[in-house]
């Protein structure tokens, strides 16, 4: 070809850059309709055959869709898509907030990875998904072929609520599934694996595969991914555990530092960082000598042949019990009160979340093989911090704001894994592996003018230091507004001098406190928010995003009805209106939560 010709067939600068503007906002089955769309252009017809939206996609394609609040969801969907690819059938895995719930009519071969958030509550970006299959909206899908994997946790009463919805819905819709739904505790891995591989397997069947031509339609990023994952993390070094809250405090809160060195791991305000953690040996030494064993014992841990003690220490979790572990050791011991508790599921999460392995034990001693109590445990997960520093601001460093679990127990002091390890049992300068989740249902508006009010008690203050020190830096003219509220002002108010700072800046418009022991009536930040509601309706009005941070099972409740309160009365709207607004704005994205 000559140059001349070549010259023309190639886009100019401007048209290759218009190009990526446009296709920069398409979602990947856009972007496929587009590839054909433009590929029947340049056979040389005039028009080009725009296919239908009645119309299914082609048979030969598996749709994967996932609902992820802190990546895991994500994590699995991804990895199902390479594996599946590489099994030669052609994918398209997407976020459920990137796809249109119409277009399920077009899909014939479905695959939902979906964890559960709050309390049965469908993760941020499966909202609008989960809402369209229950509603009159759904249309009828007896041409669908799915399956289900399902992330949950049994220590909450709704385990797996969100994948099981997702499962019933579609079935009552007509569609038939491939292989039955499979629900996975934090312990997640093997049983997700498990499901993948039987999935494309059926999948191989049903679509046929073709090894050489297969391609995934790859969904378009923000960045570039890290090399280190939560199966891969960063060995990053301990720069600062220092305690923030008054020596007469009730808590004890560390300002945590890690150093991520030339790591590259580049994160964003809203975004959490994984913690590993070694067990507190001496926690390890007493549950031994409890059992009657010995530190040296050999046992297997998938398929991993180590000493006990080096398997207590790091490989399985004995800080938080699980409510699995307090049913086998009921059976095992035969014990009473046990036995007795374990009957109801909602006493048993209770006493659970309030004993540590080694409590159970000493409440009902037994005899019982080593192995057979290795196998009882849960594996060790990586506990997950949001982030409270802007790398605007600290480059090559991270940030954490930790609230130290610590409580008393039969005249004895426990403390949490991560928590305990972080503050307590590692010094400065010692390592630390460590990996990004990136949490893209908890972001900045794309628009620095836009006002923002941050609502975060206690330790769910940590991400609204990122988004103040983001937005510093990027000299963000938007309102911003802010909801401390804590025991005490003089040894519970976490980064005064910071706020002090901001306020006589004026990056920080408002900032109102809620110190509920400083006077005889408890006051929380929800009462904050009541006092303030008709300014707090004029700024969601005026377009504000608005952010809750911190304890789930209680402030985030007590803030949610404040704020349908505060809609209903100062927008003279019903009680069911008042939550119609409040949904429109999550669904916008202008409501966000980040609440544990």
């Amino acid at each position: 070809m000559s140059e001349q010709k070549l010259d023309q067939t190639m886009l100019s600068q401007e048209q290759l850059t218009s190009l990526k503007q446009v296709i920069g906002s398409y979602s990947p089955l856009q972007l496929a309709w587009a590839s054909g769309y433009l590929a029947a252009k340049s056979e040389g017809s005039s028009v080009a055959v725009i296919p239908s939206a009645s119309v299914p996609q082609a048979s030969s394609t598996l749709t994967i869709l996932y609902g992820s609040q802190t990546g895991n969801a994500k994590g699995v969907a991804k990895t199902l898509a390479q594996q599946a690819q590489a099994q030669g059938l052609t994918v398209d895995c997407l976020s459920m907030g990137d796809f249109k719930p119409k277009s399920i009519k077009n899909v014939t071969h479905l695959l939902i990875v979906a964890s559960t958030n709050g309390e049965g509550e469908p993760p941020d970006d499966a909202m609008g998904f989960h809402e369209f299959l229950q509603s009159k909206k759904a249309p009828k899908l007896d041409h669908l072929h799915y399956s289900v994997l399902a992330l949950g946790d049994t220590s909450y009463e709704f385990f797996c609520q969100t994948g099981k919805d997702f499962d019933e819905y579609l079935a009552k819709l007509g569609a038939k599934q491939i292989t039955p739904r499979v629900d996975c505790d934090v312990d997640y891995e093997a049983d997700a694996q498990a499901w993948s591989d039987a999935i494309i397997s059926k999948s191989k069947e049903l679509l046929g595969s073709n090894e050489t031509s297969a391609t995934v339609i790859a969904m378009p990023t923000a960045g570039a991914t890290s090399e280190y994952t939560k199966q891969n993390p960063y060995a990053a070094e301990l720069n600062v555990s220092q305690k923030i809250t008054g020596r007469d405090s009730n808590k004890d809160v560390r300002h945590v530092e890690i150093d991520l060195g030339e790591s590259g791991i580049t994160y964003q305000p809203g975004d959490a960082l994984g913690v590993w953690f070694e067990n507190d040996v001496e926690l390890v030494a007493e549950l031994i000598s409890e059992l009657g064993f010995s530190a040296n014992d050999k046992v297997k841990v998938a398929d991993q042949e180590l000493t006990l003690k080096d398997a207590l220490t790091s490989k399985l979790e004995i800080t938080q019990t699980a409510l699995n572990f307090v049913e086998f050791w009921a059976n095992t011991s035969q014990n009473e009160t046990l036995l007795a508790l374990v009957a109801d599921k909602n006493a048993t999460r209770e006493y659970a979340a309030n004993h540590q392995v080694v409590d159970v034990i000493k409440a009902a001693p037994a005899s019982v093989d080593a192995q057979a109590f290795v196998d009882a445990l849960r594996k060790i997960t990586p506990r997950l911090y949001s982030i409270a520093s802007s790398q605007a601001e600290v480059d090559e460093e991270v940030h954490l704001t930790v609230g130290v679990v610590e409580y008393d127990q039969d005249g004895q002091t426990r403390t949490g894994g991560a928590s305990g390890f972080l503050a307590k049992r590692l010094e400065e300068g010692g390592e630390v592996k460590v990996f990004i989740e990136h949490n893209d249902n908890f972001r900045l508006p794309a628009d620095g003018n836009t006002p923002v009010i941050m609502i975060g008690p206690g330790t769910g203050i940590a991400p609204f230091r990122a988004f103040l020190q983001e937005r510093d830096a990027t000299e963000a003219e938007g309102d911003n507004w802010l909801f401390f509220g804590d025991q005490t002002f003089t040894q519970d108010f976490l980064y005064q001098v910071e706020w002090q700072g901001y306020l006589k800046s004026g990056l920080l418009t408002r900032i109102d406190l809620a110190f509920s022991r400083d006077q005889a009536e408890k006051i929380y930040v929800q009462d904050r928010l009541r006092e303030k509601a008709a300014d707090v309706y004029a700024w969601l009005e005026r377009g504000a995003h608005l952010y809750i941070c911190g304890d789930m099972s209680r402030m985030a409740k007590d803030v949610e009805t404040a704020l349908l309160e505060i809609i209903a009365e100062h927008g003279n709207k019903t009680a069911e209106q008042a939550e119609q607004y409040l949904k429109d704005l999550r669904n916008a994205k202008r409501y966000q939560k980040d609440v544990y």
